[in-house]
């Protein structure tokens, strides 16, 4: 089963938006796999409260590390946390999904 991580703008979002765009997210997810079974790896942190972005990033860095393929969702461009985790996947050879 392939694991998926996807990196999304978050910054100035509730965790319920950033669920609602995960959920439409998914559903890109489900075209692009077809019948290829996938796990989408956890990166809403609910317990992590009061932590610093950068703390953030550094915990979504280590998700990313078990990931085989990365979504990259819209708006990531813009984000600092999504360009890093950008670069890590091209560095670390983590394939991008594509629609």
């Amino acid at each position: 089963m392939k694991k998926i991580f996807i990196s999304q703008p978050m910054k100035g979002k509730s965790n319920e938006e950033i669920k609602k765009e995960r959920e439409l997210i998914i559903n890109d997810i489900e075209a692009i796999m077809e019948d290829e079974q996938f796990v989408i790896l956890d990166t809403v942190f609910e317990d992590f409260k009061g932590a610093t972005p950068l703390k953030f990033l550094a915990k979504s860095l280590m998700v990313l590390a078990d990931a085989d393929y990365v979504y990259f969702a819209e708006g990531w461009e813009e984000a600092r946390g999504c360009r890093i985790e950008h670069e890590c996947a091209l560095e670390y050879r983590i394939t991008l999904l594509e629609d």
